[in-house]
């Protein structure tokens, strides 16, 4: 029951990990162990060799546990590694076009006050030639 929910929470696709699992507790061997009767010698051997394919299957699921454990972490590890670079990256265009931005500004306030100037001086030449005539 508890593969099965399992299963059906992570989504998972047939022969996977969980699908596995499932397919190991719905085996002759899990059945075999509630059957289990250590009453006579043949029965605790019989008994060993149903608990060693148990623990064999345990051990299967473990493995394949561990396995999934690594490529979520692998996983994680990855994305956190892309969200800091992009989060850089943006940073930096950011950055960048405020500069742009900045000495655009600038270049205009100088273009600005040499126009300025230049017709401030355009303006005193008619005066500068009436002075010199008058």
């Amino acid at each position: 029951v508890a593969s099965s929910v399992a299963n059906n929470v992570a989504g998972v696709g047939s022969g996977s990990l969980f699908s596995t699992a499932a397919s190991v507790s719905n085996s002759s061997s899990a059945s075999r162990v509630s059957d289990i009767n250590i009453g006579s010698v043949a029965g605790a051997q019989s008994a060993i060799s149903v608990l060693d394919e148990a623990l064999q299957a345990i051990s299967t699921i473990r493995s394949g546990l561990g396995a999934l454990q690594a490529r979520f972490e692998t996983t994680t590890r990855s994305i956190a590694n892309s969200i800091e670079n992009l989060s850089a990256a943006r940073s930096r265009i950011l950055d960048a076009d405020f500069a742009v931005e900045t000495s655009d500004l600038t270049k205009n306030q100088i273009l600005q006050q040499a126009g300025t100037s230049i017709l401030s001086q355009a303006n005193q030449i008619p005066q500068n030639v009436l002075a010199l005539l008058g």
